[in-house]
């Protein structure tokens, strides 16, 4: 028997995105976003509000990145999400966050963040929120790739639970894609 829960925001997974900045001075800036995805092959969709300091900035700078929170840094990733950027301008500081300037935009990239997605900005409507970004980069440390590609098992993304409010990592793999479904 199912159970009903109403209108919520309920995926599973839901990803745990770390959105940077820069503010008009180069500050860099971070936030915690869990309402996002891969909307075309080249395009990342968002939903972040006209308050954040983040939002103001990528207008401003027409730039952003995206890192997958990862196991590791959850209570960085989390601490970024719960502190504005507009009453705490030294957040990322503040949380043991390093950044260095993106080679393909004008934004930052964290450190501590093993892989980003680095975007420009293609627009952002206030009414719904909606941000979309054209992926110019993907850059990934070495030290999460396993024969030269992306190995979540190495990255260990961490998913959001808006249900129970909580983190979890992502686990085993259990197929593969474009192949198990030609056993039916």
């Amino acid at each position: 028997m199912r159970v009903d829960f109403g209108v919520k925001p309920c995926v599973y997974p839901m990803p745990v995105f770390i959105i940077a900045s820069y503010d008009e001075k180069g500050v860099p800036n971070a936030m915690n976003a869990a309402w996002g995805g891969i909307s075309e092959e080249n395009e990342i969709s968002l939903c972040i509000s006209a308050g954040h300091k983040t939002t103001k900035n990528i207008l401003a700078s027409r730039a952003f990145t995206v890192s997958m929170a990862t196991a590791d840094t959850v209570a960085q990733c989390d601490y970024v999400g719960i502190v504005s950027g507009n009453k705490v301008p030294d957040k990322l500081e503040k949380c043991g966050f390093h950044t260095e300037k993106s080679l393909f935009v004008n934004a930052p990239l964290i450190t501590e963040l093993p892989m980003a997605v680095e975007c420009k900005l293609k627009s952002y409507d206030a009414d719904t929120c909606r941000l979309v970004g054209e992926i110019v980069n993907v850059c990934a440390d070495e030290s999460i790739l396993t024969d030269g590609k992306i190995d979540p098992l190495k990255l260990r993304p961490i998913t959001y639970d808006p249900s129970g409010h909580g983190y979890y990592v992502l686990g085993e793999k259990v197929g593969s894609a474009f192949s198990d479904g030609r056993k039916v």
